[in-house]
């Protein structure tokens, strides 16, 4: 998809013009030209406060009744079958499209990190589902655990190898794994029932999320979003770069906010995720470039 922009009135400027166009922040050109068009989505401008509304309720009912059973209900196939069907048949191809595009971005994060870091043996993340159905198999979930799981690998690594970093500099930063992003997903083709904005399918999703996830597996995928911080704490650290550390938006793990925001904050974590992506692109390209002219 390339962006079609409106004509110029400088009396009557077009807002998602201008946010596409605006290039303080760089993102992939089609992500970009997807997200701004989820904005604009009539679902997101009269179906979003209603669907949040509809969503808390159900989500604070699930919450009481979970944690006054004497038992956990949980059941991992039944939730990514149900996310695949209601993906498929309720959300616009193009948040179908940045949903499965952000595993991949999660697994190029995690293992350039991996390949940078304190130990490159670290578990890497293998998680790049191609369509829509490929999360059935247990995406969401073990999109949770690669993050959790390499969060406590990388600080053990650490401990280790208290030179690290040093190394690290001394040799220069990898960029061999920040994988393109090929996803087999056709945006125009659409049921007459895909409408929902990407926001307002993930107000609908976390009702499911919580059903068929134990309590503290739901607190523990709330949590996570706050660990944006601390990923964008280890860039920084590998580049030397803090000047974009201020576009981070989910901080403070240990002051993490409440599961009724958490689908607004996975929509601020995919963007942030974005930004990361399109950062690795931007340098893994000059880094290529010093190469080719390097005698």
């Amino acid at each position: 998809m390339t962006w079609t922009s409106t004509p110029r009135n400088p009396r009557d400027p077009n807002v998602w013009d201008a946010i596409y166009f605006d290039s303080a922040i760089p993102v992939d050109p089609q992500a970009k030209a997807y997200m701004v068009k989820d904005l604009q989505s009539w679902s997101r401008s009269y179906l979003l406060l209603p669907i949040k509304v509809f969503a808390n309720i159900g989500l604070g009912l699930i919450m009481t009744v979970k944690r006054l059973l004497p038992f956990q209900f949980r059941s991992y196939w039944l939730m990514h079958r149900m996310a695949v069907w209601f993906l498929n048949t309720f959300t616009t191809p193009e948040a179908c499209y940045l949903i499965v595009r952000h595993l991949w971005i999660g697994s190029n994060i995690v293992n350039f990190l991996v390949d940078n870091g304190p130990d490159p043996n670290i578990p890497r993340s293998d998680l790049y589902p191609p369509t829509v159905e490929a999360l059935a198999d247990n995406a969401f979930l073990e999109h949770d655990l690669i993050l959790y799981n390499f969060v406590l690998d990388y600080h053990a690594a650490q401990q280790q190898h208290p030179n690290w970093l040093a190394d690290v500099q001394q040799r220069g930063l990898t960029y061999r794994s920040i994988r393109p992003i090929e996803l087999n997903i056709d945006v125009s083709q659409r049921g007459w029932l895909q409408v929902l904005d990407m926001e307002s399918a993930l107000e609908l999703f976390k009702i499911c999320y919580s059903l068929c996830v134990t309590s503290d597996e739901f607190h523990r995928a709330v949590v996570s979003l706050q660990f944006d911080e601390s990923f964008g704490l280890y860039f920084s650290k590998l580049t030397g770069d803090h000047e974009w550390n201020h576009v981070i938006s989910n901080r403070y793990p240990l002051a993490p906010n409440s599961p009724f925001a958490a689908a607004h904050n996975l929509l601020l974590h995919g963007v942030l995720s974005e930004y990361l992506q399109r950062y690795l692109e931007l340098k893994a390209a000059a880094d290529q470039s010093i190469t080719d002219i390097s005698p």
